[in-house]
């Protein structure tokens, strides 16, 4: 099904509920794998960072990484969950190519943490809470690379490339509960989730969650039921979705899928589905599994986990400051208005204006640029506003070359569309494209003499009185110089050259 074959969203939401469940697997920043020694860095060759237990090779035995376990601790208390007295883990099983054991090492019915909730903002200042149904520890599995084929799937490829280096990889999946009662509302409750679901584990420094990378990634799973009815409809998974405006999208979207398929007589399909970035789409993937059909059972090589009460009180002492206690301090710091923090906060800017700051730069400042010049650039571009190519530093420098006058806001927007076109640094883009305000007395001098000498009525108008016609020798000046000239001490020279009083 195509964009052009949905029914309207307003359509789907007169006739349906829309019920949401979001699973979100973080990629945990620890420098081994969750059940081995090897590292988790990136770039190395492939199949490089493997071993026998993380190949799945008979006779080698897996080791939990204490790591993995406080992280997932953190992130459960985090999310007000409760943190099980006792707990182990479980083999999926299941073959596909990139799971190299034939099953994946995880929880099934005793998560480490269950029974939490996460509060969200949304764009207009509603509070919705979500419930969480469980956080447990898994494994991440290798990468399969499909060589030919127009789409990069497996569907038409010549063959497949296997790189194992991320087999085994700390990851943590966390549940909601059914989200239900959000109606029109669902794709940005599930976007404002995710969101501040990043923000949670960010501040925590378990992971850096760079959805684009690949660190976080949510499934979207959806359904709809007749409005005013109780029994969930049959739901469909968008797997692995890697932007906070694609989980809103693929919501969206398959709200009217749905409604297209059940408003004329079809029958929704149990299944896991792709999400398309190009045109917000998805398309399916496979026939999706109960539970069941992945024969769970204990992990007979690993010993339960069973954190003390006292190791449990003394994680839960050491949380950061969470991100919306962070954000009314940022607030009250920045002097701005909960409308203004609800709009950064939804443009995902937080973050980014911070490190402005403490880079150098004034928070009106760095507000000025990252809600502004950015923000329409990444809007553009439909990207998040962190995958811009620039970085706070940069950004930083750019109001300071403002602040000290060899910059004015038009040569900093070329500076900044310098960088992003990858140019270099600031100093450097400033220097290639010669974009310095021209400061020197003598050259503004002689621009403003041949301004005169060129509008010789205009100057007259000025010298009788009329000041605000400085305007038009102004922009003839600035014209002449590129815009590089500071225009308020251009106004000043025009008007002591034809001796009148500013």
């Amino acid at each position: 099904m195509t964009v052009t074959d949905l029914v309207s969203y307003e359509d789907a939401l007169a006739t349906y509920d829309p019920v949401m469940g979001l699973e979100v697997h973080v990629e945990l920043g620890t420098k081994t794998k969750m059940f081995c020694g090897c590292s988790t860095a990136l770039g190395a060759d492939a199949n490089s960072q493997t071993c026998p237990t993380c190949l799945g090779m008979p006779g080698s035995l897996p080791v939990v990484n204490a790591t993995g376990v406080e992280s997932a601790i953190k992130i459960g208390l985090a999310l007000n969950c409760s943190i099980a007295e006792w707990c182990r883990f479980a083999r999926k099983n299941y073959f596909y190519p990139d799971m190299p054991k034939n099953f994946q090492t995880s929880q099934y019915d005793e998560p480490i943490a269950f029974d939490g909730y996460l509060d969200v903002q949304l764009e207009d200042g509603e509070i919705f809470r979500v419930h969480i149904e469980r956080a447990h520890m898994e494994e991440d599995t290798g990468k399969s690379t499909h060589i030919g084929g127009a789409t990069g799937r497996i569907h038409g490829a010549r063959h497949s490339l296997l790189d194992y280096n991320r087999a085994g990889i700390p990851l943590i999946e966390i549940v909601t509960k059914p989200i239900e009662g959000a109606g029109e509302r669902a794709p940005e409750v599930a976007k404002a989730y995710v969101a501040e679901l990043r923000e949670l584990i960010k501040a925590l420094g378990v992971s850096e969650a760079r959805m684009e990378q690949g660190q976080m990634r949510c499934d979207v799973n959806l359904s709809l039921r007749p409005n005013g009815t109780e029994k969930f409809g049959t739901r469909s998974e968008t797997k692995n979705v890697n932007s906070l405006r694609s989980v809103e999208r693929a919501a969206r979207f398959e709200i009217q899928r749905h409604a297209a398929v059940l408003s004329s007589g079809g029958t929704i399909v149990q299944e896991t589905r792709h999400f398309h970035e190009e045109d917000g789409s998805t398309t399916a993937g496979r026939i999706k599994e109960e539970a069941e059909d992945y024969r769970y059972f204990p992990e007979p090589d690993l010993v339960p986990v069973a954190p003390s009460r006292e190791w449990v009180e003394e994680l839960r002492a050491g949380l950061p400051e969470l991100p919306r206690v962070r954000r009314n301090r940022l607030r009250e710091e920045w002097g701005i208005s909960e409308h203004d923090m609800q709009s950064i906060l939804n443009a995902g800017a937080v973050d980014l204006i911070t490190a402005t700051v403490d880079a150098g730069a004034d928070s009106a400042s760095a507000r000025k640029w990252w809600m502004g010049e950015l923000a329409r650039r990444a809007n553009e571009d439909g990207i998040d506003l962190a995958a811009l190519p620039i970085t706070p530093e940069q950004v930083a420098r750019v109001t300071a070359l403002v602040a000290d006058g060899s910059l004015n806001d038009k040569l900093a927007r070329q500076t900044i569309e310098g960088v992003l076109a990858g140019e270099g640094d600031p100093d450097t883009v400033v220097e290639k494209r010669g974009l310095k305000v021209v400061s020197d007395e003598g050259a503004l001098g002689t621009a403003v003499d041949e301004a005169i000498a060129a509008n010789a009525a205009i100057a007259d108008k000025i010298r009788g009185g009329k000041v605000a016609a400085a305007g038009a020798l102004v922009g003839a000046v600035m014209k002449a110089t590129r815009g590089q000239a500071d225009a308020a001490r251009v106004r000043e020279l025009i008007l002591e050259k034809l001796g009148v009083e500013g």
